[in-house]
């Protein structure tokens, strides 16, 4: 971990008592939002804080009724993850034509922003060289890998690690007190709020600011500027000699693939450049002053990415607009309502948003500045190493191939490198991303799917045949044969066998629980740059630069080598979505603030 990663974990329910005595401690005036997300709503200032339990849709099935991971309702053990994954899912590596890579890479990023699993970096393992340990700890929860597995069980692996996540009952027993059930806890913020750029504490901010011109800590090479080398480098990346980079960032996941350093990169590079504009529009502010706006811009400009441009796929514009997610409008939206609850839901964070894990690719594609492919790595050879990025061109070549790469398609189909292999190095096998989906999800306690058609309004069914919203008999046929009743097929399962809504990427369940929280995400965060009538709220004139904003300019305007980009980066170069220069891609102008 980063040295100042989990350092309040232990803590996390005194921390988390303390926010909610907080209220009389909240600045109702001040224009930025806190570290650590407090204070965003006035009356209840815990909600969406860092180090605070996840929120639920549904409550938690847990095979205790308290806090063990969910069973089967006959009671026994529900089927082997990594069965379930070699049973349904395959190895085609199916591509999606309209997109491009970076959908699924920014996805990550948005997951990273909004929830990070507690204690995940305190634990010791459950599983050595594939073999259970010893004396497994009582947070272990391994996969068992069945003999007939042709790839793990034939290199003789027996089980794949997995710890689980830090709870209220781990934290003080007397939590789960007259059989109160656990929660998760999460130690990133609930907000779009890019912590994974400025941290989730003033503690870690503190670490990653120049405190000179507003300026977040960078080091030059042949002038290019670069995040912090990690002072501890060994907690977060795996290196292979001693010349090796590792980054400081805002979250000690940005090393775990090059493309999702690149987006952290570019953020950090974009807050400097802005910190930059308004000390030159601004000469007499202060650093902090310069500070906390470019923070507010970068933010604001991220969101409206989200929203604007990358949710739509995925959740179609039509239907968002009739929820309200998006507003077509000069004007302010006003929306924010304090009693609606940021914090992130669990059965989002580890139930419905690892539905696109799909689409990652085991081979990243370098391209030159007109796009023709120039090489490839394997993933798995650089997770927890971005080193890559410096050397030979490498952060161009792969920000060019991120805009240009297809992503898999959201469905059975997953890359043999994240269904095998992931996380191998240096060993001969890794291990399997889907089936780590599903565990967790057990782990969390996530309630099956028959639960959610109930919630979602869609009808809980009671027989097999009744699963409509699944794509076929053979579909159905095949679950039937692996889980033992209706209730037990698993959320994190049953994704990728529903149809999806017309103009979106998701079925109607998934579609539900992702509504559901982007919903809640908007309306509930009192900084939302739509927002205004609040302290520091942007003016019209602002509000609209920031709506130049794409994920395609803030790409273009910090790699240096990167000339020309298409206008709109998630989706496939095209006739309607050609190359052009970067200074003619929409740019916001800091003069205005």
């Amino acid at each position: 971990m980063l040295i100042f990663a989990h350092a309040s974990i232990v803590l996390a329910l005194v921390v988390t008592i303390a926010v909610e005595n907080a209220l009389a401690q909240c600045d109702s005036n001040t224009p930025y939002r806190t570290f650590d997300g407090r204070c965003n709503n006035l009356q209840n200032p815990a909600w969406g804080a860092a180090n605070t339990p996840y929120g639920r849709l549904l409550t938690a099935d847990y095979g205790d009724g308290v806090s063990s991971p969910r069973r089967s309702k006959t009671g026994t053990e529900l089927p082997s993850a990594r069965m379930l994954t070699l049973t349904l899912f395959n190895d085609q590596n199916i591509l999606d034509p309209r997109t491009t890579l970076l959908n699924m890479q920014f996805g990550q990023l948005v997951a990273h922003d909004m929830g990070l699993r507690a204690g995940d970096s305190d634990a010791v393992p459950c599983c050595e060289n594939g073999r259970l340990v010893a004396n497994p700890g009582r947070r272990c929860y391994p996969i068992p890998v069945p003999p007939t597995d042709t790839v793990l069980a034939a290199g003789g692996i027996q089980c794949l690690d997995l710890i689980r996540t830090l709870n209220t009952c781990d934290v003080n027993a007397a939590n789960c007190g007259n059989r109160q059930q656990a929660q998760q806890l999460n130690s990133a913020t609930s907000f779009l709020d890019l912590s994974v750029v400025y941290g989730n504490s003033a503690q870690e901010n503190n670490q990653l600011r120049a405190f000179v011109g507003g300026r977040m800590k960078v080091d030059k090479r042949n002038g290019t500027e670069w995040p912090p080398r990690n002072p501890q480098p060994s907690s977060a990346c795996t290196l292979k000699s001693a010349s090796d980079t590792c980054y400081l960032t805002g979250d000690e996941r940005s090393n775990i693939t090059p493309e999702l350093t690149i987006l952290h990169v570019a953020f950090l590079r974009e807050h400097n450049r802005l910190a930059q504009q308004l000390c030159k529009a601004r000469p007499l502010w202060n650093d902090e002053k310069v500070f906390q706006e470019a923070r507010r811009i970068n933010i604001a400009q991220y969101q409206h990415i989200v929203y604007y441009e990358w949710l739509p796929f995925f959740l179609g514009m039509d239907h968002m607009s009739r929820r309200g997610l998006v507003v077509r409008t000069r004007d302010h939206v006003n929306d924010y309502a304090p009693t609606v609850n940021p914090t992130v839901l669990n059965d989002h964070a580890n139930g419905a948003f690892r539905y696109f894990h799909s689409a990652m690719l085991g081979r990243l594609s370098f391209h030159d500045e007109s796009r023709a492919f120039a090489g490839s790595i394997n993933i798995n050879e650089h997770m927890f190493n971005p080193t890559v990025l410096e050397r030979n061109d490498g952060y161009s070549m792969l920000t060019r191939g991120m805009a240009t790469q297809p992503m898999g398609r959201n469905d059975l189909s997953y890359d043999p490198e994240a269904r095998h292999f992931l996380f191998r190095f240096p060993n001969r096998f890794g291990t399997d991303l889907k089936a780590l989906d599903i565990q967790r999800s057990r782990d969390h306690g996530i309630p099956g799917y028959n639960a959610f058609l109930q919630h979602c309004g869609l009808g809980r069914v009671s027989r097999w045949e009744d699963f409509t919203q699944l794509r076929g008999p053979r579909d159905i046929q095949l679950l039937s044969s692996l889980y033992r009743t209706v209730d037990d097929v698993d959320l994190t399962v049953s994704e990728f066998f529903e149809r999806h809504l017309p103009g979106t990427q998701a079925g109607p369940t998934y579609h539900c629980i992702l509504m559901e929280q982007f919903h809640r995400t908007r309306r509930g965060d009192r900084f939302f740059y739509e927002n205004g009538n609040q302290p520091g709220s942007f003016t019209p004139p602002q509000l609209n630069e920031i709506r130049k904003a794409t994920i395609g300019r803030i790409l273009c305007g910090n790699a240096p080598g990167v000339t020309q980009m298409q206008l709109r980066a998630f989706q496939q170069i095209a006739n309607d979505n050609q190359l052009i220069p970067c200074p003619m891609l929409p740019a916001l102008d800091a003069r205005l603030w």
